[in-house]
């Protein structure tokens, strides 16, 4: 409503009659009258005087359109502005499953560790030239990122053997590239933040694999605090995620359930999430 009768006042000062009730409500804070200047006033020129100055506020102000549409590119705009953090923890992990408080604190201490060196090292591993093989995908391209980090075999499970021969090397395309610090010191928090979300995506309907766990990890260890809410909101989807696949496993030796427990452990430990945190063994 405020808009509206600012709007309607705008008008008035190219001629236009103003409706006295509006007047009323919506009256003029410093009302000013024409000015009286000479008749040499040149609008395009800085302003010499406050008379001056007044009156091309007023011109400035007639020219302004009633109504001003703004366009906006629908394609710009992100698929999920909405950010919904649920409440609910993880599962329980299964008798004889959950690590002890002491691995915990290791595996958090080695973990900030990590972090530190990759912000200490970040510039240098930016400036390092990569393969031309290795075309990192734009930020929002989900499907580009699920294959760069997954490989072509994983992500479009399919049965191609990957080539092992020493002289062509490891067919990355297929297997899916590794988070070396030259690639992930390029990302920037958005693209750290969006790739995360295309992983996490990708789990809820796939099974725990080694690639996807060392994307994580590297993705965790790049996640800048204070988080964002959209950040809180994705690594608490990520812990409760482990432990739902956790439950499944049938032993507890497998070396998924190491990979599971650490990332819960960090979420719950290092980034706060204690109402996650796996009970001490």
């Amino acid at each position: 409503m405020r808009f509206a009768f600012a709007v309607e006042e705008r008008g008035a000062g190219r001629g236009c009659a103003m409706d006295s009730a509006v007047e009323e409500l919506m009256p003029r804070l410093l009302p000013v009258e024409d000015c009286d200047i000479s008749e040499d006033f040149d609008p395009t020129v800085p302003p010499r005087t406050p008379q001056e100055y007044l009156k091309r506020v007023q011109i400035e102000a007639a020219k302004c359109p009633d109504v001003v549409v703004a366009q906006i590119d629908p394609k710009k705009l992100k698929k999920k502005q909405t950010v919904n953090i649920s409440l609910s923890g993880c599962l329980p992990a299964p008798e004889g499953y959950s690590p002890t408080l002491k691995w915990q604190q290791q595996q958090v201490a080695h973990f900030s560790a990590i972090r530190q060196s990759v912000n200490k090292h970040r510039d240098h591993w930016r400036s390092q030239y990569l393969d031309s093989n290795v075309a990192m995908p734009k930020s929002d391209d989900e499907e580009g990122w699920k294959k760069f980090c997954l490989g072509e075999k994983l992500y479009l499970n399919t049965g191609v053997e990957v080539s092992r021969d020493e002289n062509q090397g490891i067919d990355y395309i297929q297997v899916g590239f590794p988070p070396l610090l030259s690639i992930v010191s390029r990302m920037n928090q958005a693209t750290v933040t969006s790739v995360l979300e295309y992983l996490i995506n990708w789990f809820a309907e796939k099974e725990f694999t080694s690639e996807l766990g060392r994307w994580l990890y590297a993705l965790l260890a790049c996640l800048e605090k204070p988080l964002l809410p959209e950040a809180h909101s994705l690594i608490r989807q990520l812990a409760r995620r482990c432990s739902e696949v956790r439950v499944l496993e049938e032993n507890k030796s497998e070396e998924r359930v190491s990979a599971l427990n650490l990332i819960i452990c960090l979420v719950g430990r290092y980034f706060d999430q204690h109402d996650l945190a796996d009970e001490p063994a």
